[in-house]
């Protein structure tokens, strides 16, 4: 029995590995425009020659060819490797948690787009609605059949997660004069509350809230703007939302011994 279950879980992270490589080429090709990211096929992008099968076997390949093409001898990122082993990791964990079931493949949809938009943001600092608008719709269908998420929760999820940060953004603009905060944000948090419900918003929002502020501090002496520094806010929330996921059991165990006043 246990022999299996760890069978399953090595072939769960074979599995992940194998999406995080789709991941890279939607995190390279999905923000731009005219570009599909299906065709061509992989290759290299600084020579453009195509990949052959055993050149992009995830993270191994990487290994293999001391992360440099075969061709052209050009480094390559190295976030082609991790992207693969988050995937990898992530996918098993999933399993392990929700077992191979409708939750499972719902939140391996759900955990595949945040980090795509993790790191999209990271490089472009936007957060493409191609992936979060689906994701609003596909959160809420997705809790019909979620055992962990009714549909009204998810309901009043998308509405809250984006009036929160709606409401916050214009205030912002309205006393500064100026945009803190993208659109791209307020449909991400609508996302994390379709598929989370709309308990997990004040745990994204004060862990991302905090993880944002430490790292946007010490980003200030690197920027040299002072109170102009600019940072993405979205990966903050998608990491928040894939600790709620995985620990929501603890995360409101614990708030709520802290609304009743028996925090330890």
């Amino acid at each position: 029995m246990v022999a299996a279950e760890s069978l399953i879980l090595v072939f769960s992270a074979l599995f992940g590995a194998i999406v995080g490589s789709f991941l890279n080429v939607v995190i390279l090709r999905l923000p731009k425009e005219d570009t599909s990211i299906v065709f061509p096929a992989s290759h290299c992008p600084k020579c453009e020659h195509p990949l052959a099968w055993y050149e992009n076997i995830p993270v191994i390949s990487y290994i293999v060819q001391l992360g440099k093409c075969r061709h052209c001898k050009t480094s390559i990122s190295l976030q082609y490797p991790t992207v693969e082993l988050i995937m990898a990791v992530l996918t098993a964990a999933l399993v392990n948690h929700f077992g191979l079931s409708a939750a499972f493949a719902g939140y391996f949809i759900f955990t595949a787009a945040l980090i795509a938009i993790i790191y999209i943001d990271i490089h472009l600092q936007i957060i493409p609605d191609v992936i979060s608008l689906p994701g609003i719709v596909l959160g809420f269908l997705f809790s019909f059949i979620n055992p962990y998420v009714s549909w009204q929760s998810s309901l009043i999820g998308i509405l809250a997660g984006g009036g929160i940060l709606f409401a916050i953004a214009e205030g912002y603009a309205y006393l500064r004069k100026m945009e803190g905060m993208g659109g791209g944000d307020i449909k991400l948090l609508a996302m994390l509350g379709a598929f989370l419900g709309w308990q997990s918003l004040p745990f994204i929002f004060l862990a991302s809230s905090l993880s944002g502020s430490i790292v946007g501090l010490m980003a200030m002496p690197i920027q040299k703007k002072g109170g102009q520094t600019r940072i993405p806010f979205g990966p903050f929330l998608s990491l928040a939302g894939l600790c709620y996921m995985f620990f929501s059991t603890q995360i409101l165990y614990y708030f709520n011994l802290y609304l009743n006043g028996q925090w330890p």
